[in-house]
């Protein structure tokens, strides 16, 4: 497993000014968001977000999965994986997922040696 994603200091600018439970809410609820939206999004493969964004849906529920750990709360990966995706992660592949061609592979592999 890759190493854990450092959190990123958001309280800067704007954001500099709240306390950190109502950072902590606007935040989690972003994070809500994007979540709804990538399950919307089945269309998305995930080696096209790693393509272009360096992280994918997998990457997503490995940080939730940290967070948890972090919490003092174990979480297995297919449960965090099940956060995620909204339903069994072999049941997305099942429903949404495509081979992936010549050419995101290709990219994968440019985008891998740059995102790490």
């Amino acid at each position: 497993m890759p190493a854990p994603q450092p959190e990123a200091d958001l309280a800067l600018g704007a954001a500099a000014g709240l306390d950190a439970a109502t950072r902590d809410r606007i935040e989690a609820a972003a994070f809500r968001k994007l979540v709804a939206h990538l399950r919307e999004r089945g269309d998305v493969q995930n080696i096209d977000l790693m393509n272009l964004a360096g992280f994918c849906r997998n990457c997503m529920s490995r940080w939730y999965q940290e967070a948890a750990a972090e919490a003092g709360l174990p979480l297995e990966t297919p449960a965090a994986r099940e956060i995620v995706y909204g339903m069994d992660y072999k049941a997305w592949q099942a429903a949404h997922q495509t081979e992936a061609s010549p050419e995101q592979k290709a990219a994968f592999s440019q985008a891998m040696a740059k995102h790490g």
